[in-house]
């Protein structure tokens, strides 16, 4: 008996996804109803694409009819549908009777996948597809509640009025979060049982536990969690409503529901039926015949004003259309005559026995010998093959012990110091640490004169090759003897000025503080030394190119190509500016044109720089315009060279600009290049609002962040009420253009590095949205975007 139970929970972590559908008021099947207008939605079979179609107040509504869907839910007013593949998902409002309804997109992501989407009166919830982390979209900021529900992995989800639970992937436990308070009363209801299933209805959870039993816990008003003594696994899915509850009979596919006022939810138009999926409203519930795969409704709330319960849509697909064929419980009759395609299936879902008793493995064609000296002979071997490398490995360790001097204490280990705190208002300090100053300053040294070879006659190896060593003397006569009327700038170690040298060329020459006692020499040192091992080996149009250096004395100074056009952060934030280059800055192409250059700078800087570098400090005011108004990214005093892969998470104390920072490497330390992704995000979010990153709501108002200021707005789809007046509400065509920079930024200004999208996808999203302006019928839910998280 043990040994029987302890199976059952094991296998039950992981086979949820493989039983028959389970339906709450939105979970995702290829049925959905509206419960406010009444509105039945099927994923049609036999057609070409997997179109919706949908049967609301006497009419019938065909959805996107060249898109096809794997899965559909629906809330009060609304339901989605969730692409095949899983990389987009679309929402309609059906409030409004008409042939049509309003379309939403709500997501796109070609790598990053959904499934198991779920809508609950008004929330849209989804799972990754790999990870198991749940998303909610249409939400208020405390609806997730405990700040780990983001962080869970979950086998499944399911949404009730106002809150949403989950099956925990590693435990089957049941955790639940939303605005309701029946969510936290119902999760410890669950406490102490460990489910196969569960579903959500108006406020209260059923499914089957690892026993086989039907547990349904929250309220019971109706008599809803009064659920019929059956024999265990005798229920297979769920269909959950406010006040009552069905469920389908493994046995012979027909419907049992219990609640409600006497047997109101009970009807003789099922009687002798068998369904494949069943699915609530509020009041009704509706499910697909097996024989025909036509839908039938019934229940109090059913009126579909012709007074049948059949309702006029074609024939329903039981399940999505897949390409593999390799289903574990089996394919459908004619699945691919449904899926009008002979290279997709659809699998049957399997039931719980088929689960929870898999077939006993083939016996081994020698097993009738008694191998148990084969077993102490292959032990033997193995044993002595383990022993043997431990004794490789400990002469090896003793042998670099000593040669080291780690065991006697003297450590030939290289100790670096790293810049350790964020700048506030744009000035960037760089602390240092109790390690040896000077560290940091060699080895970026060491690691810049290996690239560049080729030196002026009588200069140190260390510089670079392309980059021209100046006299002080000659940059002080280009810049008026650093006079303030040459003053531009400043960047991370010093002031920048505009300067002219005898040869005409017009450069940005920036000078490190003089003044500075030891420590920030030494500072100054390492940002000095760091642009220019950067830079002296990076050409590329989006990065700001290095003309040259000087190093005299304690003077430090880094000569750059001149940026007619100065910092993207003059142009949206300073008044005088913004009126003078109105004609450039304040067009939404030109917004989208600045932020996708960025995105193509840093993207070099991530994939194709050896190793890659990751800037640390992506801000507006850190990427310069040209004089042909191209964005590049400049000052390279903070940056780091990264690791070779971006799941190689690279420790460090954090640096960067307060308002740009990246949240998780501030407060854990953990630098990685989504760092820099979430630095342009905000700055995509400056340019879509024209807010300073850090900016005072109103007059008197407290410090808010753009991201809190605009995230929201972008979620709920009210981009238009943030949009920088400035500019104006976008054209027909730039409309689509502008969302889709929204929703881009919006992924980048994730809280999670993991959650955030590459730079190589993030160029791929702006290049779409550029194309957009030019093209007044392009659409973003047909569009071929990548906004991938990571």
């Amino acid at each position: 008996m043990t040994t029987v139970s302890f199976t059952i929970i094991i296998l039950s972590i992981s086979v949820t996804s493989l039983f028959s559908p389970a339906n709450s008021l939105g979970s995702g099947s290829t049925i959905a109803v509206i419960s406010d207008t009444k509105t039945v939605c099927g994923i049609v079979a036999g057609e070409q694409n997997q179109l919706i179609q949908c049967y609301s107040q006497g009419q019938t509504i065909s959805v996107l009819p060249n898109v096809s869907f794997e899965s559909i839910s629906g809330g009060d007013s609304v339901f989605c549908g969730l692409r095949s593949g899983g990389y987009s998902l679309q929402c309609w409002n059906t409030s409004n009777s008409s042939s049509s309804f309003p379309q939403r997109r709500v997501y796109y992501n070609d790598t990053f996948l959904l499934s198991n989407v779920s809508v609950g009166d008004s929330q849209i919830c989804a799972l990754s597809r790999d990870t198991g982390f749940v998303k909610c979209w249409r939400v208020k900021d405390d609806y997730m509640g405990n700040s780990s529900i983001g962080i869970l992995q979950f086998e499944s989800i399911s949404s009730g009025l106002g809150f949403t639970c989950g099956l925990l992937a590693n435990t089957s436990r049941v955790r639940c979060w939303g605005s309701n308070s029946i969510a936290s009363s119902i999760e410890s209801q669950f406490e102490d049982f460990q489910m196969l299933s569960i579903v959500a209805g108006g406020s209260h959870v059923c499914g089957i536990n690892t026993t086989g039993f039907v547990i349904c816990k929250g309220s019971n008003s109706s008599g809803q969690l009064a659920s019929p003594k059956v024999p265990p696994f005798e229920f297979g899915s769920f269909a959950l409503g406010v006040n009552h509850s069905c469920a389908i009979r493994e046995s012979n596919g027909s419907v049992v529901c219990w609640g409600g006022s006497g047997s109101e939810f009970s009807s003789n138009v099922t009687d002798g039926i068998s369904f494949e999926v069943i699915v609530a409203g509020l009041d009704f519930t509706c499910g697909l015949i097996t024989a025909n795969l036509s839908v039938i409704c019934w229940g109090p709330g059913w009126n579909n004003g012709e007074g049948s319960n059949l309702v006029p849509l074609p024939a329903i697909l039981p399940g999505p259309c897949v390409q593999s064929s390799s289903c574990k419980c089996g394919i459908y009759t004619n699945s691919q005559v449904l899926c009008s395609s002979s290279s997709y299936f659809i699998c049957k879902p399997c039931n719980y026995i088929e689960i929870l008793s898999p077939p006993a493995p083939p016996p081994s064609p020698s097993a009738s010998h008694d191998d148990s000296g084969d077993k102490l002979s292959k032990g033997l071997l193995a044993f002595g093959i383990v022993g043997s490398i431990g004794i490789v490995a400990g002469i090896c360790t003793i042998v670099y012990c000593v040669w080291t001097g780690v065991c006697c204490g003297n450590k030939r280990i290289h100790n670096t110091v790293q810049p350790t705190i964020s700048a506030i208002n744009g000035n960037t300090t760089a602390p240092t640490s109790n390690s040896s100053p000077p560290s940091r300053s060699s080895t970026i040294r060491r690691q810049g004169s290996r690239i560049m070879r080729r030196q002026r006659s009588g200069t140190s190896s260390k510089h670079a090759d392309r980059a021209e060593e100046f006299f002080f003397k000659e940059l002080a006569a280009a810049t008026n003897n650093f006079s303030l009327e040459n003053k531009i700038g400043a960047g991370s170690f010093g002031i920048v000025y505009k300067g002219k040298l005898l040869d005409g060329r017009e450069v940005a020459i920036k000078r490190g503080e003089t003044q500075l006692k030891t420590r920030k020499f030494q500072e100054k040192e390492s940002a000095f030394d760091s642009e220019l091992a950067f830079l002296s080996r990076l050409h590329h149009k989006h990065l700001v190119r290095l003309v040259g250096f000087c190093q005299e004395m304690d003077e430090r100074l880094l000569v750059y190509e001149y940026m007619k056009n100065g910092a993207l952060y003059d142009h949206l934030h300073d008044k005088n500016n913004v009126e003078k280059c109105s004609s450039f800055i304040n067009s939404w192409k030109m917004r989208i044109k600045i932020s996708l250059d960025a995105a193509r700078g840093i993207e070099y800087l991530h994939s194709y720089a050896v190793p890659p570098i990751i800037h640390r400090d992506i801000k507006s005011s850190n990427i310069l315009l040209d004089a042909n108004w191209t964005a590049r990214v400049s000052d390279f005093g903070l940056s780091l060279m990264g690791p070779e892969s971006d799941q190689d998470f690279r420790p460090t104390k954090a640096a960067g600009t307060v308002g740009y920072i990246d949240p998780e490497y501030y407060g854990l330390n953990v630098l990685t290049a989504k760092s820099d992704v979430y630095g342009l995000g905000v700055v995509m979010l400056e340019l879509l609002t024209g807010k300073r990153a850090i900016f005072k709501n109103g007059d008197g108002g407290s410090p808010i962040s753009v991201v809190d200021y605009a995230v929201p707005a972008i979620m709920e789809g009210e981009l238009n009420r943030i949009l920088d007046a400035r500019v104006g509400l976008p054209e027909m065509g730039e409309a689509d253009a502008v969302e889709l920079m929204a929703y881009t930024a919006l992924h980048c200004v994730n809280l999670e590095g993991r959650e955030r999208p590459s730079m190589t996808d993030i160029v791929s999203s702006l290049e779409r949205a550029l194309s957009l302006c030019d093209n007044s019928h392009g659409s973003i839910s047909s569009a071929t975007i990548s906004i991938v998280s990571e």
